[in-house]
């Protein structure tokens, strides 16, 4: 199942893998940001790459305050039950650990059906996903990690050695396997000319910190004005909690600002190619911190939303403060920094 554009681009192998086995029956369930406009509607990208979609669920509200998610978890968990009643599989197929996930393995583990996840075993402590992330671990009875760091932990949880799994991250994978789009057909679809120095924005509200979502992104806008040559292509924040109010003030930056460009979704294809030619990436999207390093691309990491994941040299972490986010976008641009990036090695490959 998948429910947000960042881990369905990272099932994006695995399900054209389980499609094409002769021994595999593929039923994709598609929920969340998915079946929203407000998000960009991405349920239509996942039919233009061909999947057949066997259900929707339907579970966001319009309301991201943590009530509103909680209710929506709660729609979730409902909808997900019917859908199974309906389908009976014999193994539900899931990654990460945003709240639509936990919403159908709950479903699914009352139902008596096994859980495969990719990504357990990870730390962010910014975030309510790391007890999402636990939680959804002790659900399932087969584990994909990235790291091996990542498999000791799930181990530690209490898991069967022989049924948690090192297999790197899929973001990685996906990184060598597509066909990533050429500058100039990029810079038509973006609208920027990336050859001058461009930055990737991306920024969630840290859900365990969530009365500070508006200042502190507020605080990354001042400091990215204070680096003037800077261009920026802005992609908005997930369903999270306090995420609208960021989207919000994303629309009015956009408005004021010239050489800035804002989306909701890019797409896979589009957003790691622009990765790829950006001069770095800035924010607090676990993609900075996982597929970033292999494609030699800095990352400064703001605040805690990240904190306790594995990390490359290519990365810079600081604290939402002005002068602290522009001190990182000058060393990350500098001649020593650049040298020390593509030297780096991605933790989550192999």
């Amino acid at each position: 199942m998948t429910g947000s554009r960042a881990e369905y681009g990272l099932l994006y192998w695995i399900l054209k893998e389980i499609q094409a086995s002769p021994t595999l029956e593929l039923h994709l369930v598609v929920t969340g940001m998915h079946l929203s406009s407000e998000f960009g509607l991405t349920v239509q990208e996942i039919e233009r790459d061909g999947f057949e979609i066997s259900h929707k669920v339907e579970m966001l509200l319009g309301s991201d305050s943590s009530v509103g998610v909680a209710k929506s978890v709660g729609l979730g968990i409902t909808g997900f039950a019917d859908t199974f009643e309906n389908l009976r599989p014999e193994l539900l197929l899931v990654l990460g650990d945003r709240f639509e996930i936990l919403s159908a393995v709950i479903a699914a583990f009352i139902a008596a059906i096994p859980v495969a996840h990719i990504h357990g075993g990870e730390i962010t402590e910014g975030a309510f996903d790391d007890g999402i992330r636990h939680s959804i671990t002790k659900m399932s009875g087969l584990h994909f990690v990235s790291t091996e760091e990542y498999r000791n932990r799930v181990i530690q949880l209490g898991e069967n050695p022989e049924r948690v799994f090192n297999v790197g991250a899929p973001g990685v994978e996906n990184i060598e396997r597509l066909e990533l789009i050429d500058i100039n057909t990029l810079q038509k679809v973006i609208g920027l000319d990336l050859t001058k120095p461009t930055a990737l924005v991306t920024f969630h509200p840290e859900t365990l910190k969530i009365e500070s979502a508006r200042k502190d992104f507020e605080t990354l806008l001042r400091a990215l004005d204070m680096v003037g040559n800077l261009q920026l292509v802005i992609t908005k924040s997930n369903a999270d909690t306090q995420g609208r109010e960021i989207n919000k003030l994303i629309d009015e930056y956009v408005k004021t600002r010239p050489h800035t460009v804002g989306h909701a979704s890019l797409g896979q294809k589009v957003y790691l190619s622009l990765v790829r030619n950006v001069v770095g990436v800035i924010g607090n999207s676990s993609s900075g911190i996982i597929e970033a390093p292999s494609m030699n691309t800095g990352t400064i990491n703001i605040g805690n939303r990240q904190k306790g994941r594995v990390r490359a040299t290519s990365i810079l972490d600081c604290d939402p403060e002005e002068f602290a986010i522009k001190e990182a976008v000058v060393r990350m641009l500098g001649p020593e920094f650049q040298d020390q990036i593509r030297n780096t090695e991605n933790p989550h490959g192999g």
